[in-house]
């Protein structure tokens, strides 16, 4: 239930909401869609001109034509007595298909190791992590993005990484990417109170460093903040630097914002039966992660992608999230013997089901 006006209660789409084929019937450049709400009885409804069907008791449908990849929808109710307006903001994913993305989080372990044994890696891919994510690559054509750490929370941080492979980096920026996580690992939840400016400045830091030792072709405008939270003027500051993208985990129970940075319980609940939802105000599109790889056992990797794919809502776009401690055998709190095996079966399965592996910039932001 999405209030706009208090004349005006929205029941679907959202204001916000992501729509694609599934939401209405799309052809000739347009996607017809069909819009349901409530107001006072008696009103007459309006939907961009064209007048809704409203029942005794004030609830309305109607149809509306989306043309455009954002679009507003002007939605008037009116009687003798009283009026109410209110607008509906949607985006369209125009001619939408099957498409996933397999983001990397907490990313430092392999950094450290390049800064620490340069000479080790006459090539990126002959550190191990690096090579395996490769592999994924030249096996199912995945593209990988990678959201890192300015520190290891010890005596390394990103200005210790030469620049000796930025031209590797750049050659393969086609498949994978380096963006902003966190300042460091800890504290948990580093970022639960963040100011503008403290989110501005870890951000500024991390940058600066990928452009030095990677070069900008690896950059993107979509990325992960720690933990999947920080408060609305925090989230600002990632727009401010460039953002226009960001992943939560929006069906994790609970009324705190952990993995659902500054958002509404309610609107999370509504964002978990969906792909994606737009904050017009802050021009950030959030994606709802459909699986953390780390987090399921091998065996429920599968079964847990089948219900996400099944749901027309939920199934159009896949995104695939794991962390790298979990592959570091040092690291014996985190790893999982059969980390590989379960990157390898989400990668099965989504091959199989005819996903097609993107970026998410690529798909949303493309000038």
């Amino acid at each position: 239930m999405a209030v706009l006006d208090k004349n005006i209660i929205l029941d679907s789409p959202w204001d916000g909401d992501l729509l694609n084929r599934h939401d209405g019937a799309e052809c000739d450049g347009a996607l017809t869609i069909t819009v349901r709400g409530r107001t006072w009885p008696g009103a007459t409804v309006t939907l961009d001109s064209t007048p809704a069907n409203v029942r005794p008791d004030g609830s309305f449908e109607g149809p509306a034509r989306l043309t455009q990849r954002e679009q507003t929808v002007k939605i008037l109710a009116q009687s003798a007595a009283r009026s109410g307006a209110t607008d509906l903001r949607l985006v369209w994913d125009a001619a939408s298909r099957r498409r996933y993305r397999f983001s990397i989080d907490d990313n430092v372990q392999w950094l450290r190791d390049l800064a620490a044994g340069p000479d080790d890696y006459q090539s990126l891919f002959d550190h191990w992590y690096l090579r395996f994510w490769r592999n994924m690559h030249e096996q199912f054509g995945a593209k990988i993005h990678m959201n890192i750490y300015y520190s290891d929370g010890g005596d390394f941080t990103l200005q210790q990484v030469p620049e000796k492979w930025r031209d590797e980096f750049a050659d393969n920026a086609s498949w994978l990417h380096l963006t902003f996580h966190a300042r460091a690992d800890k504290p948990d939840r580093i970022y639960k109170d963040a100011s503008y400016e403290e989110m501005a400045g870890d951000i500024a830091r991390v940058h600066e460093q990928i452009r030095r030792f990677a070069g900008e072709e690896v950059m993107s405008r979509w990325t992960t903040v720690h933990w999947a939270e920080c408060p609305r003027d925090a989230a600002r500051a990632v727009h401010d630097a460039g953002y226009r993208g960001l992943i939560l985990l929006a069906h994790v129970p609970g009324d705190t914002c952990t993995t659902k940075y500054y958002l509404s319980a309610e609107l999370c609940d509504h964002i978990a039966g969906r792909d994606a939802w737009k904050d017009f105000d802050l021009d950030l599109l959030f994606i709802n992660c459909d699986q953390v790889v780390n987090s399921v056992a091998l065996g429920q990797v599968r079964p847990r992608l089948e219900e996400a794919a099944n749901n027309s809502h939920t199934g159009e776009l896949m995104e695939l999230l794991i962390h790298e401690q979990y592959f570091r055998r040092e690291l014996e709190r985190h790893y999982q013997p059969d980390v590989m095996d379960k990157v390898r079966t989400a990668l099965q399965f989504v091959t199989e089901r005819g996903y097609e592996p993107v970026f998410w910039a690529d798909e949303f932001l493309a000038e």
